[in-house]
């Protein structure tokens, strides 16, 4: 009630407050159950961009990770996060918490508290988006961390984003189907372009016109509704009503779900009807399920007229929030040459979509789905700008997409990262990116890093977000650039007594984990050194919350210690 009196929704609240959403089923209603996702507020609240309802914060991160992944819930299986895509395996424990939910999901769990936005993926007929997080997923398995540098979190969402660990990127797992060519739809002749949208019903994020008034729904949507047994309906009994079901949450659930097994007849009577209404379905919070679910599930000759509906339309649906997923998926499906002349509207917005927080995903997927010379545009974009872009919150997933995707362009932006990997190694989105080119470069990219960083080792193993990095620098380096961080960490070793700088991190509640990768990975003759070392100073680590990591991953490992 609050929520809506502060924001001018009063007459929004009074009408919920006296329907089923809002009150209990008397004995009166016995077949009537509660609507448990009101949607009229949330279209409200959507058309004014509100993004974080009152008393309802968001955790704190100590390091916002880069969400991978774009979509909510839709089509095939992907970007899941509830918002972001097919997440990669992360840290199951993480120096981070989660970033902030995103703006419709934290509407949808202040209205519905319990509830996914979207209801239940496994049952809904929609899964994660392309993951669109999906990051052609980094497997970065590790034990559980506690502790303030990291805090096991569940995996979403999202975009959905576990740990410090960023989500690879938006590939999606399912192959792209069979374009080879248009099936023939005995008795249909072709399509007649959409009209253009001047009576653009209920999108929810301001393309088209919105009334304050929302339309009533029909008798039959209503009986939809208030069935306690859906299974009775079928695709052919909503004929004339499919945009307006598509546009109601459980109806759309209802199409996505029959598209998925429909025969070709049933999906082009489907087709035929909201063909019309592509674009306005496109922004729509839950039509845009439907156009996802023609994509994946439509014929050859459905998906190219879908495709060809999204000309002319690129920039504005890539800064949407629900148009970005459809033009994800249409990029998996679509012929090359529909990529191509989808791509070139892209062509000088592309800074603005690549820091723009539904355009992101967009350029990733291009970069992920188009041949490398049909996007060169792209790769220019980022000539003299990788350090500002890769210490972007959004920026930085892009480039490390082009380093998975674009090989000539690899070391153009590889030399400009080295001439600023200190600085972005201690940067909370530019040390992903250096994360990225220890993990997945060369060996000779790994060995250019690493230089850069010797002699600081110690420093910034104590760094909130260096500290990440300087792990990846003793998982990955070889043997000989292994010995030479211990070296450096073990300094003096003529004086056992004085733990030096091994001490020190031992104690800190970073560079411990760092300690405690160099055990994990070194070699037998390497880990007695530094059990050497620590042998005594076993008592004293035993008084500090860091220090009992170190001695319990050593016992782990070798058995009881003694002071």
């Amino acid at each position: 009630r609050d929520f809506c009196l502060s924001r001018g929704l009063g007459d929004v609240y009074k009408r919920q407050l006296s329907s089923p959403s809002f009150s209990s089923v008397s004995q009166s209603q016995p077949n009537v159950s509660p609507m448990y996702y009101p949607e009229e507020l949330t279209r409200h609240l959507a058309k004014m961009s509100i993004s974080e309802p009152p008393g309802f914060s968001s955790p704190k991160s100590k390091s916002p990770i880069p969400n991978n992944g774009s979509s909510m819930l839709s089509g095939s299986g992907s970007n899941s996060n509830a918002y972001y895509a097919n997440v990669p395996n992360v840290y199951s424990g993480s120096r981070y918490v989660n970033p902030p939910i995103p703006t419709s999901q934290s509407i949808s769990l202040l209205l519905n508290p319990g509830h996914s936005m979207y209801g239940n993926a496994s049952n809904s007929g929609m899964t994660p988006n392309p993951k669109p997080q999906d990051p052609s997923t980094l497997g970065l398995g590790t034990p559980s961390r506690f502790g303030s540098r990291q805090i096991a979190s569940p995996q979403p969402v999202s975009n959905g984003f576990n740990g410090r660990n960023y989500s690879n990127g938006l590939s999606r797992d399912n192959p792209s189907p069979n374009l080879s060519g248009p099936t023939p739809i005995p008795g249909f002749s072709g399509y007649s372009s959409p009209p253009p949208s001047t009576n653009r019903p209920r999108s929810a994020y301001g393309i088209g016109n919105f009334s304050s008034k929302l339309p009533t729904r029909s008798s039959l949507l209503e009986e939809f509704r208030n069935s306690k047994n859906n299974k009775k309906f079928e695709l052919k009994d909503i004929v004339g009503h499919f945009v307006e079901f598509s546009g109601d949450q459980h109806g759309s659930r209802f199409i996505q779900q029959k598209l998925e097994t429909a025969s070709v007849a049933e999906k082009q009577m489907v087709f035929k009807e909201i063909y019309p209404h592509a674009l306005n379905l496109m922004v729509d919070v839950f039509g845009n399920y439907v156009i996802q679910k023609f994509f994946e599930h439509g014929t050859s000759e459905q998906k190219k007229h879908l495709g060809s509906t999204l000309s002319g339309q690129v920039l504005s649906l890539s800064l949407q929030m629900y148009g970005c997923r459809v033009v994800q998926k249409a990029l998996e499906v679509i012929s090359v040459d529909q990529q191509a002349a989808l791509v070139r509207e892209l062509e000088g917005h592309v800074l603005k979509c690549i820091k723009d927080q539904n355009g992101n995903h967009v350029i990733q997927k291009v970069i992920e789905q188009v041949p490398a010379h049909l996007i060169t545009f792209i790769i220019d974009t980022f000539a003299g700008k990788v350090l500002s872009l890769a210490t972007h919150p959004y920026g930085c997933r892009v480039i490390q997409r082009i380093l998975e995707h674009c090989s000539e362009a690899q070391q153009s932006i590889l030399q400009e990262l080295l001439h600023c990997t200190v600085n972005l190694v201690q940067d909370q989105y530019g040390n992903y990116v250096v994360q990225h080119v220890l993990e997945h470069g060369s060996s000779r990219d790994k060995s250019m890093i690493i230089e850069q960083l010797l002699g600081k080792m110690v420093q910034l193993s104590q760094h909130k977000f260096a500290s990440n990095v300087i792990e990846k620098c003793v998982q990955y380096g070889n043997y000989q650039e292994r010995q030479i961080i211990i070296d450096e960490i073990l300094g003096d070793q003529s004086n056992f007594e004085d733990g030096g700088a091994l001490e020190a991190m031992m104690k800190d509640q970073y560079a411990n984990y760092v300690v405690q990768k160099i055990i994990d990975v070194c070699d037998g003759t390497q880990r007695e050194r530094i059990i050497e070392r620590i042998q005594p100073h076993i008592g004293s680590l035993k008084k500090y919350t860091y220090g009992k990591h170190i001695i319990a991953r050593l016992e782990k490992i070798i058995g009881k210690l003694s002071s």
